[in-house]
């Protein structure tokens, strides 16, 4: 069985963001380290209010980039070399 959960570290602990569903009580977990997603959109030459519309302007592209699909794409150039 493999799922995966979300989660922050605070003060020795992992603090989960969602409860897995019909794990049972005492079920051993491996927990992976993984850097920040932040990006500092200042350094980009981006405030708030110009964050908040592109997010609203790109989120009907969600769907379409977030499908299975488009994992093709993932190693374009490695793909593209082979053609």
């Amino acid at each position: 069985m493999l799922i995966s959960v979300e989660g922050v570290y605070r003060n020795g602990r992992i603090e989960l963001t969602e409860n897995p569903n019909n794990v049972p009580e005492g079920t051993c977990v491996i927990v992976t380290f993984v850097k920040s997603n932040d990006i500092d959109l200042a350094s980009q030459g981006i405030d708030r209010e110009q964050a908040k519309a592109l997010r609203v302007s790109l989120a009907t592209f969600s769907d379409d980039w977030n499908s299975p699909e488009m994992s093709v794409y993932d190693n374009y150039d490695a793909a593209k070399a082979n053609c």
